[in-house]
């Protein structure tokens, strides 16, 4: 699967207003800090969209655009990353989480689901109260390589089943963050046991990844949504990058979650 040009341009356009996507800033403890969104949807569950370690909201754009036509979409950048502001310190899961409470709480967002993508799917379980829902796409950390080298030497091997056409967009985001950032908060995904936070998850939950991806490859998958009590899913001849590059699918898959979510809690009342 591939990235498309208008995959890029949409990923690439903020904080310029395109296709219905426009920017805001919120400040959040004392953070300015940036989100991409579109509401133009008045019904369906809000869908709030958390990057990975060394990205931000731009690579999460192919399947939030395919997704808004559903529901209510946001999708922030976190502290550090992306347009938002750059504190001196690189945030561990649990700040990343408190922040994110604020910042849905300051925004009146309770109760929406959430979908965290890698590093941004342990953010999304650190604070499974938060929310109706959880999508954890890509999933970090696998023991199987809870270390730095270990997980760098997984995204080379995934950078072999990813579209090139992706080195423009990651390549903006590593100059936001700058490398040291991207390398603490690499350190503070693979010192984070993340099983702990899977186990209280009392939510529906969805594990979605690639067919390829060799960072949160499908046995981890498979226990992923053991520890939650999910259902896991996966996107056909997709890397670890499959909501860049496989967007439609991705959002397909997501929405069905989400109706299901729906038409339980319409039955319970």
């Amino acid at each position: 699967m591939v990235l498309t040009t208008g995959d890029l341009a949409l990923a690439l356009a903020a904080p310029a207003p395109v296709l219905g996507w426009a920017s805001r800033w919120r400040t959040v403890a004392g953070l300015r800090c940036h989100e991409r969104f579109r509401d133009d949807r008045t019904g369906g569950l809000p869908v709030v969209l958390l990057h990975g370690l060394a990205v931000s909201h731009r690579y999460l754009m192919p399947t939030a655009h395919a997704l808004a036509d559903r529901h209510p979409v946001v999708v922030p950048d976190l502290p550090g990353f992306g347009l938002s502001a750059k504190p001196r310190t690189a945030f561990d899961v649990g700040r990343h989480a408190a922040h994110l409470a604020a910042r849905l709480d300051g925004a009146g967002l309770s109760g929406v689901a959430v979908l965290g993508h890698s590093f941004g799917a342990e953010v999304a379980v650190a604070r499974p109260d938060l929310v109706a829902a959880l999508i954890l796409a890509g999933p970090t950390a696998n023991p199987a390589a809870r270390h730095r080298r270990g997980l760098i030497g997984r995204f080379a091997v995934d950078l072999l089943v990813e579209d090139p056409r992706q080195t423009a967009i990651l390549a903006r985001d590593m100059r936001d963050a700058k490398p040291w950032r991207v390398w603490a908060t690499l350190g503070r995904s693979v010192h984070n046991a993340v099983e702990a936070d899977l186990a209280r998850v009392r939510v529906p939950t969805l594990v979605l990844g690639g067919q390829w991806d060799p960072i949160a490859p499908p046995r981890w998958r498979h226990q992923v949504a053991t520890l939650c009590g999910g259902t896991s899913v996966t996107v056909p001849r997709a890397g670890h990058n499959a909501l860049t590059t496989a967007g439609r699918r991705s959002a397909d898959l997501i929405a069905d979650h989400l109706a299901a979510v729906m038409r339980a809690r319409a039955v319970t009342g």
